[in-house]
């Protein structure tokens, strides 16, 4: 009995090992701003996220910091990657897309780009 024990705690140290890393994140696509038929709201971002279809589904990420990371040809702190953060405000329409808003408006380059739906702050 004893013996069988020691096996599977060899078993599963051996499991631990082989572990791949996590993703905190849930990612999504920047579709472009808020906008109706002569207007445009730079200030206003839409998202998709994935695996996200419907308005129901968009409650567990409101309020969920969003990070769209990017890549600059000038090095700054020993990095050329930068963050622009932004934070999920709402749903927008009935299919997944929300809204976000951003600390400095998204730049139009930047619609069709993936970007990072972070699982925090919870309000779970």
């Amino acid at each position: 009995m004893v013996k069988a024990i020691a096996g599977e705690a060899k078993k599963q140290q051996k499991k631990k090992g082989s572990k791949q890393p996590v993703r905190l994140y849930s990612k999504g696509v920047i579709l472009g701003y808020k906008g109706s038929k002569s207007n445009s709201y730079p200030t206003c971002t839409l998202l998709k996220i994935d695996g996200v279809r419907t308005r129901d589904d968009t409650n567990f990420y409101l309020g969920k910091r969003v990070a769209y990371v990017y890549k600059a040809k000038k090095e700054v702190k020993n990095s050329k990657y930068r963050v622009m953060w932004g934070k999920v405000r709402r749903a927008h329409g009935n299919s997944g897309v929300v809204r976000a808003k951003f600390r400095k408006n998204i730049p139009p380059r930047a619609f069709g780009a993936p970007c990072r739906i972070m699982m925090y702050p919870s309000s779970i």
